[in-house]
């Protein structure tokens, strides 16, 4: 069953095309890579999904709902959430308090109570602290709860960023180069990492990625795109062995 659907999606930015006619189907629980050289729509895609940018035209649907014009926050809501190439956290926060940012979508309270620390203030901040931990635990992070984000090691920071993610409880989860920076040891642990996070959680993953092992370590499928456009699509190794993919990468 499609989870989400993408249809004829294209954006230009003056003359430029930067993503033409895309079309993108991707199923419940899959894990789907989109990839192809610098400069060919990638992140341009996420941030289609993501709504920071619009369309020019084509549709987007995650689970039936249209997201083309809402914003980012409404997206998110929706079942979307993303992790950056650059890592984006509170790097000044605890690594506890990187995943309450992400549990807020689903704990609320009123600022009054909140101001006057009420009971009902203080039932939801150990619920969030709970559910927290829980996520902490899962990537191994639980010790390093009170911890500044900014003080752990780049692949622990890489993780802290996905649990973030997480904590907004996604049906689709964005991966962008989620190994960026990292040593073949590291890369390793997160393709472990990913197929946990997507068999625990239950979860459909997209992820943009250049390691060519990685992709086609977890990868069922993938897009492949070129100067904006689809260059090729369908079984990862299959794709991986087109000769025009070669070619984009590899040059003549």
């Amino acid at each position: 069953m499609a989870l989400l659907e993408v249809r004829n999606l294209g954006i230009s930015f003056g003359g430029l095309r930067a993503v033409d006619s895309l079309d993108m189907t991707i199923d419940q629980g899959q894990l789907y890579g989109l990839i192809g050289p610098n400069g060919a729509g990638k992140t341009t895609v996420f941030n289609l999904l993501t709504g920071v940018y619009r369309p020019t035209e084509g549709i987007i649907t995650l689970d039936g709902q249209n997201l083309v014009g809402k914003k980012t926050v409404e997206i998110n809501k929706a079942g979307i959430a993303r992790t950056f190439q650059n890592i984006r956290l509170f790097k000044n926060m605890s690594v506890m308090d990187n995943v309450k940012i992400g549990l807020h979508n689903h704990f609320k309270y009123n600022l009054f109570t909140g101001i006057l620390r009420l009971p009902g203030y203080r039932k939801v901040e150990k619920s969030m602290d709970e559910r927290a931990m829980e996520l902490l635990k899962v990537f191994d992070l639980d010790k390093e709860a009170g911890n500044m984000a900014a003080n752990l090691p780049y692949g622990k920071q890489r993780k802290l960023e996905i649990a973030r993610a997480l904590a907004t409880e996604p049906k689709l989860l964005l991966l962008d180069e989620p190994a960026a920076g990292m040593n073949p040891n590291e890369t390793e642990e997160l393709m472990k990492t990913i197929q946990f996070v997507r068999e625990k959680f239950k979860m459909t993953i997209l992820l943009i990625e250049h390691d060519m092992k990685l992709v086609s370590g977890i990868c069922e499928e993938v897009t492949v795109l070129n100067f904006g456009t689809v260059l090729a699509q369908g079984k990862t190794g299959d794709v991986l062995n087109d000769p025009r993919v070669v070619k984009a990468y590899l040059g003549e």
